[in-house]
């Protein structure tokens, strides 16, 4: 990804976390000799002391098929994203794109049956956490267990991440304060997760 040095983000910590918040990603790689793209949650775990990505695809995907142990694959996570109009400034600009994104690169594992579970296990309970009756994979039928077998689930060995934050990091105070409010004004979520975040680096 092409980071600028001004928008590079090196804080380990609060990369993992954004991982952590912002778990569906896009999972790439050469299936067929073409790159192919899939939406699906990723978690993040750390075992033995090394960062992992865990998750699962439809075994009917076609990459599904295409995936091996030792593939490098590629996870891209997005956050708030927003438009940013010039004429937010005071002086003469061009329109931009204000974004948090983090690409995770790494090495493939697949896993067994068991193992599958596991990973279910964990992805359920993260997300379920908050639900009034939180739903437990344990205990879930026999039946609908059954469906565990149609799925491909993995682990990637994380080997490079790269984290990007745009958030007019180039603009005065002045100018920076400005966005800041026209994007609080603003009815979409997006824009407002934004602003909050270029509030935290002032």
């Amino acid at each position: 990804m092409y980071i600028p040095e001004l928008y590079r983000n090196e804080n380990q910590v609060e990369i993992e976390q954004f991982l952590h918040e912002n778990g569906f990603a896009i999972l790439i790689n050469q299936t067929h000799g073409k790159l192919w793209g899939t939406h699906t949650p990723l978690f993040l775990e750390n075992k033995n002391g090394k960062l992992i990505l865990s998750g699962h695809i439809s075994a009917e995907n076609p990459q599904a098929e295409s995936l091996q142990n030792g593939d490098e694959v590629l996870a891209i996570f997005n956050g708030p994203h927003t438009y940013i109009s010039p004429s937010w400034y005071d002086h003469e600009n061009v329109p931009t794109w204000n974004y948090i994104a983090v690409h995770v690169y790494g090495k493939l594992r697949l896993l067994d049956y068991e193992e599958t579970v596991t990973s279910l296990k964990k992805l359920v309970d993260k997300y379920e956490k908050n639900q009034e009756k939180p739903i437990r994979v344990e205990n879930l039928s026999e039946k609908t267990m059954r469906q565990a077998h149609g799925i491909l689930a993995f682990e990637i060995e994380i080997t490079d991440i790269q984290a990007k934050k745009k958030l007019s990091q180039n603009r005065d105070a002045k100018n920076y304060q400005s966005i800041i409010n026209h994007l609080e004004k603003s009815e979409d979520g997006n824009s407002k997760q934004v602003a909050s975040e270029m509030r935290k680096n002032q």
